[in-house]
């Protein structure tokens, strides 16, 4: 699959070479632009700790980076002691879209779990690309900032059952990607209780409060209590058709049990195609339904779950 980066080939060599640039290399100019664009602040800590290498040697490529790609993309912050994106920063070897921030931390945690082997020698792939929700950069700062140092954020926010932007101090706990979307678990200081908001849906650049967060993720009992999700094929479909749809998941006995939070659940089951009260109507389609609806303790807060399956009403 060809890249669609916007720098040229000739921006791609290194000095009194002409081979492209190493591979080892455009990971971590391709990490030094992604954490510095959507987290703000960029230290040679995010590329030791990510490539095992000294810190001479992160400063060495921030320094390359900085002369031979993109010179004045990123400035060096005194006061938060990291480079940040200048005012005119435009990706070179990235596209400037938040997947890439999503694939790196999906990659560290990967990696971190568990490494065994690598093997480079992969077969002809390729990856299903769909429309994702816009988020702005500056969005994401912010919410990186205030989550990672509880802190208070006050936003702007819009939703489908109050499409006027309303502006509230939220107290993030847990930055969260749900498939194509993102959002964040936070203390809304307006409803009094925790919930979810799409990242997608800040109508301004939330801010950062200086403000410590009074609300922890301790505190989240939705958040806390984990549940189990029992998964079965549908049972409108024939005995083979189940032995199939079975198969595929690794079932056991024909049922699924999957452990998550009860915060989480309702998009666990979307990722599965499965809703609470409204199965489509062919079972090919279907394929799995939820055995246990009324085990999951949502109560009142049923009707909540089924909207944030929706797109987080």
């Amino acid at each position: 699959m060809k890249a669609s980066y916007s720098l040229d080939r000739e921006r791609l060599v290194m000095k009194k070479t002409d081979w492209p640039i190493r591979w080892d290399l455009l990971l971590r100019y391709r990490l030094i632009e992604t954490i510095a664009l959507w987290e703000g602040r960029l230290t040679t800590n995010h590329i030791c700790h990510s490539f095992g290498i000294g810190r001479q040697q992160a400063s060495k490529d921030i320094n390359t980076y900085l002369r031979e790609l993109a010179p004045g993309n990123l400035v060096y912050d005194r006061h938060l002691k990291g480079y940040v994106p200048a005012e005119k920063f435009r990706p070179v070897v990235t596209r400037g879209v938040v997947n890439e921030y999503l694939d790196l931390l999906a990659r560290q945690q990967n990696l971190s779990n568990t490494f065994e082997s690598l093997n480079i020698d992969l077969p002809d792939s390729t990856v299903v690309q769909g429309p994702n929700r816009v988020i702005a950069p500056e969005t994401m700062r912010a919410v990186v900032t205030a989550t990672r140092q509880g802190r208070q954020l006050r936003a702007s926010y819009a939703s489908l059952s109050r499409p006027e932007a309303v502006e509230s101090i939220l107290e993030p706990h847990t930055l969260v990607c749900a498939g194509n979307s993102w959002h964040l678990r936070a203390w809304c200081d307006s409803n009094r209780e925790f919930r979810d908001f799409a990242l997608s849906r800040f109508r301004t650049s939330p801010e950062a409060l200086r403000q410590r967060a009074r609300h922890s993720r301790e505190q989240d009992e939705h958040w806390n209590r984990e549940v189990t999700l029992v998964v079965t094929p549908d049972r409108r479909l024939t005995e083979a058709q189940q032995q199939i749809i079975a198969r595929d998941y690794g079932m056991e006995h024909g049922r699924l049990e999957v452990a998550t939070r009860a915060a989480l659940a309702p998009y666990v089951l979307s990722r599965l195609g499965i809703t609470f009260d409204n199965e489509h109507p062919d079972p090919l389609v279907q394929q799995l339904e939820l055995a246990n609806p009324d085990q999951l303790g949502f109560g009142s807060k049923r009707e909540q779950a089924l909207k944030a399956v929706a797109g987080l009403s």
